[in-house]
């Protein structure tokens, strides 16, 4: 073994383009894996303030079907309340509005800030930490009460370093009273992001209390992760008995309590050959599975093409080796052995260049209040895969190799 490590390093070192250009395709597929693992990590695992989002299911999008026409969007306030509100057995049912932009005047200026109307289920399901204050109640969401939540970092932009609580800003020609100071939440965080949240029953008009169709989202808190399936086909059951408003035009009502991902994949897949919820996640979890296996084959197809180029070149050691009684078996090990070796390299550069890119992106607050991690486990069966592919790269070519004749071998020909 250590012959072959010793081997192995002289191979690379003396052929360094090859080396460089390897090394590079390596590098770059694995930490584009961890960066996009690190994304998808940190808008779909359960972290605050959405740590409880294993036993959540999400209500995002309702479908109406008919022979000629289909028009999808949001669930509207009404659909919520009479229809998820009152799921049994669950911990808590929130709703909470799609974020739009806003204006808050204080004395010193304008300023744009994004705004989210909810109910006071959404606070029992976020987990928020609260730096000053509390959220609003269910008796001042009841009245309409003017309150507000609000972000520490759009509290020290109107307050500089006063605290904000009991201070008023001005939303839409109103004063709302502050009540609770949150950290700021990154805007991958679909349920949570916004940075002023006040109780919906502040809006100017009550017609979307009644809406089947509209602008906002619901949550469900299940009381244990084994309640998820009993809760999505109760819920499946009560779309069956839903009314339809224009019979004559729409014939289906297609929705349903996803998780997470499950809500993700009814976005992208909203059509007549994904009408099952199984059928959508298969079809994304494959898609991303691909996609990832695709983008992994890239350095191992370039591995072979450098491998396939050099045969000729190293004919002449590959003619020494078996004329001096080298066997067929030794010459595949030792080229197979290279590839994993320059494999093992690779990831080891990439874990270093990942983990610095990471760091970056989170001290450069690219993305406001985001906070990026590697997520090991994926990096790991990413060098497993990466490892299989060297093998794979390298298994060919040395079989070319060590069939060479060693006379034809001398000579720098093919056999």
């Amino acid at each position: 073994m250590r012959s072959y490590f010793k081997l192995a390093f002289k191979v690379l070192g003396r052929r360094k383009f090859f080396t460089f250009i390897s090394l590079f395709g390596i590098t770059l597929t694995l930490v584009v894996l961890v960066i996009a693992t690190a994304i998808l990590d940190n808008m779909f695992a359960p972290r605050k303030p959405e740590s409880r989002f294993d036993r959540v299911l999400c209500l995002y999008r309702v479908t109406l079907r008919g022979p000629e026409n289909t028009e999808s969007m949001n669930p509207g306030f009404g659909l919520i309340h009479d229809w998820v509100y009152t799921l049994p057995g669950i911990e808590a049912a929130g709703a909470f509005s799609e974020t739009e932009s806003i204006a808050i005047y204080r004395q010193n200026g304008r300023s744009e800030s994004e705004l989210k109307k909810t109910d006071a289920g959404y606070w029992r399901i976020l987990d928020f930490k609260f730096l000053e204050g509390r959220p609003f109640t269910a008796q001042e969401e009841k009245r309409g009460a003017l309150v507000a939540v609000i972000t520490d970092a759009l509290g020290h932009r109107l307050f500089d370093k006063q605290s904000p609580i009991d201070k008023t800003i001005e939303i839409d020609g109103r004063d709302f009273r502050i009540i609770g100071v949150v950290p700021a939440v990154p805007m991958t965080r679909w349920a949570a992001y916004s940075e002023v949240w006040v109780p919906h029953t502040t809006s100017k008009s009550s017609e979307y209390l009644h809406s089947f169709m509209g602008h906002y989202n619901g949550l469900v808190l299940a009381r244990s992760r084994t309640d998820l399936p009993r809760l999505q086909r109760e819920f499946d059951a009560r779309v069956a008995r839903m009314p339809i408003e224009d019979p004559k035009t729409f014939k289906e009502i297609d929705t349903g309590l996803d998780t997470p991902f499950e809500a993700l994949a009814r976005d992208m897949t909203n059509g007549p050959l994904f009408r099952t919820r199984s059928n959508r996640v298969l079809f994304m979890r494959g898609l991303l599975v691909f996609s990832a296996l695709l983008f992994m084959m890239l350095p191992a197809l370039n591995l072979i093409t450098l491998n396939l180029s050099r045969i000729l070149e190293r004919a002449p050691e590959i003619g020494v080796r078996k004329a001096f009684g080298a066997s067929r078996r030794a010459l595949v090990s030792q080229f197979v052995f290279e590839n994993v070796v320059l494999t093992l390299i690779g990831g080891v550069i990439a874990f270093i260049v990942a983990t610095t890119l990471i760091v970056v992106l989170n001290v450069s607050n690219v993305i406001a209040a985001e906070q990026f991690d590697i997520n090991l486990r994926v990096f790991a069966w990413g060098i497993v895969i990466a490892t299989f592919f060297g093998v794979l790269s390298g298994v060919y070519p040395a079989w070319r190799m060590s069939r060479l004749h060693p006379v034809n071998a001398l000579r720098g020909g093919a056999q």
